[in-house]
């Protein structure tokens, strides 16, 4: 299957039509991938468009294709979330990793009380800045259409209220070890729009903030009978839902 690229919009964009990639993407497709002249590429603008053409023209840091097929993939119902604790040693950055390639719709960074890392000051942006990059080489990588987006780094406050772009959220899941009902057992609701999965640091989530999440309405599940990483636990949790939708 050709490679896939990422531009900023593909909106309107018709069969027959020139799209040029440049920038640091179209030097990696002429420097690095050696893309050559008449080679098929798919070029996606990380918001569900992919179009398929063959290369007509290459600079030196840049090439052009003629379009030849328009996919458009929509946004899939009900959307997932990963809100996903900061945790030490890379961790987190493995959970986006491995949840976009399973097909996560957005991330949400977590400032849990038992995270030993801490984005402050100036990291709040540097870290989500990473998360974004890591999540579209994923989506590359993966040949997804779309890359999920990265929300803004959130207390669990904010989540008890539905705050940091949540709020549209029907369904709040909280993977907790100690939980009586497993994931594979919980049925999602027929009109949830989305279903958002908390995954705590690497000590786990809290007792208050269970108690607290669980008062503002969040189911409690567990995965099995081991303790998965911080890293792990978030995309196998994926992995599940995206078969109990039908999806896999």
């Amino acid at each position: 299957m050709a490679s896939l690229y990422l531009v900023d919009d593909l909106a309107g964009v018709l069969p027959g039509e020139s799209v040029i990639l440049s920038g640091q993407e179209g030097r990696h497709a002429v420097t690095v991938a050696r893309v050559r002249q008449g080679e098929s590429l798919r070029i996606a603008d990380g918001r569900g468009t992919v179009v398929t053409g063959n290369v007509t023209q290459l600079g030196k840091d840049t090439l052009s294709l003629v379009v030849a097929a328009v996919q458009v993939e929509p946004l899939p119902t009900p959307r997932l979330v990963l809100v996903q604790a900061l945790a030490k040693g890379g961790r987190d950055e493995m959970a986006v990793q491995a949840a976009t390639e399973i097909g996560v719709d957005e991330v949400v960074p977590w400032a849990a009380a038992r995270s030993v890392s801490r984005w402050d000051g100036p990291k709040v942006e540097k870290g989500r800045s990473r998360w974004l990059s890591i999540a579209q080489e994923a989506a590359k990588q993966s040949l997804r259409a779309r890359v999920p987006a990265v929300g803004p780094l959130t207390s669990t406050a904010q989540l008890a209220a539905g705050g940091a772009g949540l709020e549209e959220h029907g369904a709040l899941v909280l993977l907790d070890p100690t939980a009586e009902q497993p994931l594979s057992t919980w049925s999602p609701p027929s009109d949830a729009p989305s279903i958002a999965l908390v995954v705590g640091p690497e000590g786990g989530i809290a007792e208050e903030e269970l108690s607290r999440l669980t008062a503002a309405g969040a189911v409690r599940v567990r995965l099995g009978p081991s303790v998965l990483r911080t890293s792990t636990a978030g995309p196998a949790a994926l992995a599940i839902l995206q078969a109990r939708l039908g999806r896999w």
